[in-house]
């Protein structure tokens, strides 16, 4: 089998070290080649032929910003991953590339205590995004579940009004969120719950960009912040975010639970959470991303008589999370996203009586 050749583009030689070795140590992988800056990187992309690029943010002479735009006109396709630094600074930026084009993003390690740490988390980081995006990711299988013997079809069920949207998203998840929250109105008559795999200030980052464009309210998630209709709330960063009844209303409650799927926040956490106060009042949605954070949270949803849409594999930047929901046959339809919306939109509408939302067990 042909390896996947990863050019390595950074200023900083230790980190060019790391990221070769660690590279060098899959079997499935090689370095093509290395470069100290963004314009050595475009000189060198023509001529070892990368599968896929890692891309330092901070460089001298042509930045990871200035490098990214020059390689999309040329290479609109090829797989780019930047090397970010926990920080605001590094999250604005990183948030900036993701919307010029880069695939994905991996944070550089801080304060782990040493350089073992420091390299096995890039490695988990890195390799993965690495196989994804190269699609030598095994393809989600298709799942027999007895609980979701159902075909996926396009027509909604008209025995369950919808009162809560859930949504979970990973890779290519900050532009997706970015084309699909803006169609939805500002008065639309339920409350949006997203988890995107994300770590902390990148997810307050991210929250603010898309209040900036949407009609709907769009906040990062706080303890006891209210669920209401037409705001979403963002899990952030390091906390699993899941709904809990408060009186008459419904509230956040963030936790640091022990990651699941390999994720916090994770979607499933908040899934669970959702059909315990709505039962069967749930649509769920998982668009692009890595693995299968997402699955066993839409299979929850579809046992309480819920409704599940799931990103068709076109249009994800990685078909794992939505894929894995579509090849169980939990979803009641595999859309395009640009399609998603809309359907959100008519689902939520379907059989409509009042505008507010209530959890379950709670008369109004």
């Amino acid at each position: 089998m042909r390896k996947i050749r990863v050019l390595v583009v950074d200023d900083s030689v230790v980190i060019r070290r790391m990221v070769s070795d660690i590279v060098a140590s899959d079997a499935r992988m090689e370095v093509a080649g290395t470069a100290s800056n963004g314009s050595i990187g475009l000189q060198k992309i023509p001529q070892v032929n990368p599968d896929v690029i890692t891309l330092d943010v901070e460089m001298p002479e042509l930045d990871g910003l200035a490098t990214l735009v020059e390689i999309r006109k040329t290479w609109p396709k090829l797989p780019v991953i930047m090397f970010s630094t926990l920080t605001e600074r590094g999250a604005v930026t990183t948030l900036d590339a993701l919307t010029r084009g880069a695939s994905d993003y991996v944070t550089k390690p801080a304060n782990v205590g040493s350089v073992a740490l420091a390299q096995q988390r890039v490695r988990d980081e890195l390799l993965p995004k690495i196989l994804a995006l190269c699609g030598a990711e095994p393809p989600a299988p298709r799942i027999a579940m007895a609980a979701a013997p159902r075909v996926a079809t396009a027509t909604p069920k008209a025995v369950q009004s919808v009162d809560v949207v859930v949504l979970g998203v990973s890779t290519g998840g900050p532009n997706a969120l970015a084309q699909l929250l803006p169609l939805l109105p500002g008065d639309l008559p339920v409350p949006v719950l997203i988890v995107q795999h994300m770590p902390p200030m990148f997810t307050r980052l991210l929250a603010e960009r898309l209040d900036q464009t949407c009609q709907i309210r769009v906040r990062e998630g706080v303890p006891g912040g209210v669920v209401e209709p037409g705001v979403a709330w963002i899990a952030p960063g390091d906390h699993h975010m899941v709904l809990r009844r408060a009186g008459l209303s419904v509230s956040l409650s963030l936790n640091q639970g022990p990651p699941e799927n390999s994720c916090r926040p994770a979607a499933d956490p908040l899934f669970r959470s959702a059909v315990e106060l709505y039962h069967g009042r749930v649509l769920g949605v998982v668009l692009t991303g890595m693995g299968q954070d997402g699955l066993r949270g839409a299979e929850e949803i579809v046992q309480a008589g819920g409704q599940v849409l799931a990103q068709d594999e076109a249009s994800s930047v990685v078909w794992g999370m939505p894929g894995y929901v579509a090849n169980a046959g939990l979803a009641d339809a595999v859309l395009p996203l640009a399609d998603l919306a809309g359907e959100i939109i008519r689902r939520v509408g379907a059989g409509r009586v009042s505008a507010v939302p209530r959890p379950a067990g709670i008369s109004g």
